[in-house]
């Protein structure tokens, strides 16, 4: 099958802001639209309100208004749900309640064409458990808009359990008509985003727990060397911290308990004091117009005559790194042998720096024999980092933490110091997010393809989790994720069938 054609109605039920969104996204895309609310007059406030943001872009030069008043023409507001009767499809977009929206589609159903399709933008309830009072369940799906709809790439199509291929096709083909990014999923907690999304925010919440860095040093170090938009905290102060809690409960719950989606008491303490983030004026940061911007703790300048960079064993995610240390001027020296486990080493003159592989600075300086060692980051892109954070082991002089300071920043890299803690920053959020998103793609969630597109769309990250695995080297993310349970003692850090499974065969998740 293939996208609904143009003429063909959409009923939007629900008016507020993901409803009114999704009812733009459609008449943008040549729909006529019927948007229904219970509310007494919330349907054309809801227009009015896509008209008033419309205007500001023509205000910008962005559109012309005979474009607004088309699109709005195709806008019809509806009090009661029958009007939605003639619609070729229906999304719901109102209050995640089960028995609230099991009452809609039976209604729906009743009312509309056998031949309706009908869709629910539920970010945290079962499709198949919205669908299985239905006499026909199949035609029942899941279009899940992230927030703001018409500025949002993606969509995910959600199949439950009665779903046919059909159905889900037809929606995904209609979701890329309208201008967005779709991928399929099947109906099973969070999704794809959502599920996958939990690691980059509980990694941060156990950094600032455990006291490795402070939020903000946090949140800069995944801007400036992972990449990310946005870092956690400040994001979950942007969501609000009752949204995200509560869709991490929710998560945990589905899943039995399973530890990989615990939920913190630091952002528990948060939500009952109130602090849920710029809504309420403060979260982990402070909003108020007199507040000071927080501001990362970085180390002070070490100005000092470095030695040649000697490197042993070289690979790829280091020769970035190796290639501006030479830009910067530095005299690198290049040895072939490798350590016993394979990990390359650089040395600047009695210093040895080490990438991190989910070993705390301490254990990994017995096990290998040395005085002092000191362990860096993982960068989405050394050659362009700005940043990157650092840990000693306990026998790391001050000189020596002097010496791996002057090297960095000679790069024009700012130095967080972290606490000696697995897996620093970006290289255990990373290597969660792939770990999550393969056991997603083991358990029939997604493909490896749809994760990726997923999380990159929806969340803005700046690669894929599963092709960031891929060009770090699965043997190693599995190496990681082994560390980090073998340091914590803890379940959360098992890592997936596939990533072990994929790292022993040497085969990539995008094969």
């Amino acid at each position: 099958m293939s996208a609904l054609s143009t003429s063909a109605v959409i009923g939007v039920i629900g008016a507020g802001a993901m409803g009114a969104g999704i009812a733009q996204v459609a008449a943008q895309a040549g729909h006529s639209v019927i948007l229904h609310d219970n509310q007494p007059g919330a349907a054309k406030t809801g227009i009015d309100n896509i008209r008033r943001q419309l205007e500001k872009r023509v205000a910008k030069g962005k559109m012309i208004q005979g474009d607004v008043d088309n699109i709005i023409a195709r806008l019809q507001p509806a009090g009661a749900i029958d009007a939605l009767a003639d619609s070729h499809l229906v999304i719901e977009a109102i209050v995640e309640n089960l028995e609230i929206k099991r009452q809609v589609f039976a209604q729906l159903e009743a009312l509309c064409s056998p031949d309706t399709l009908l869709a629910s933008n539920t970010s945290s309830l079962s499709i198949t458990s919205i669908a299985a009072n239905l006499e026909r369940p199949e035609h029942m799906a899941g279009l899940h808009f992230f927030n703001p709809a018409p500025v949002m790439k993606l969509v995910e199509v959600v199949s439950g359990l009665a779903t046919t291929t059909d159905v889900a096709e037809t929606l995904y083909d209609t979701a890329v008509a309208w201008g967005k990014v779709a991928v399929h999923a099947s109906s099973t907690p969070g999704f794809i985003v959502n599920r996958v999304a939990r690691p980059f925010y509980a990694e941060g919440l156990r950094l600032l727990q455990e006291g490795a860095s402070d939020a903000a040093t946090i949140d800069a170090l995944l801007r400036q060397a992972g990449g990310f938009r946005m870092g956690p905290f400040e994001l979950m102060d942007l969501i609000g911290h009752d949204v995200n809690y509560a869709v991490t409960r929710s998560v945990f719950d589905a899943y039995y308990g399973d530890t990989r989606f615990e939920p913190s008491l630091v952002q528990q303490a948060l939500v009952e004091a109130g602090r849920l983030g710029r809504k309420s004026g403060k979260g982990f940061f402070d909003y108020a117009e007199s507040a000071a911007k927080p501001q990362p703790t970085f180390a002070e300048p070490a100005n000092m005559e470095l030695p040649a960079l000697v490197v042993q064993g070289a690979n790829s995610t280091l020769a970035p790194l190796l290639e501006r240390a030479q830009e910067a001027g530095l005299n690198v020296v290049y040895r072939e042998s490798l350590q016993q486990d394979g990990s390359p080493r650089l040395y600047l003159g009695d210093l040895a720096l080490a990438l991190s592989d989910g070993r705390c600075a301490a254990e990994r300086a017995v096990n290998e024999g040395l005085d002092a060692l000191v362990l860096f980051d993982l960068c989405l892109d050394y050659r362009n980092a700005s940043a990157i954070a650092l840990a000693a082991s306990h026998t790391a002089s001050p000189e020596v933490r002097q010496l791996a300071t002057a090297f960095f920043q000679h790069m024009g890299m700012d130095v967080a110091w972290l606490t000696d803690t697995p897996g620093l920053v970006v290289l255990r959020t990373v290597a969660m997010l792939a770990n999550e998103a393969a056991d997603a793609v083991l358990q029939g969630v997604c493909s490896a393809q749809d994760g990726d597109l997923a999380m990159q769309a929806g969340v803005n990250y700046p690669r894929g989790p599963l092709a960031w695995a891929d060009s770090l080297g699965l043997p190693f993310v599995h190496r990681t994720l082994t560390h980090l349970q073998q340091s914590y003692g803890e379940e959360r850090y098992r890592s997936s069938f596939l990533l072990r499974r994929n790292a022993l065969s040497e085969e990539s998740f995008h094969e």
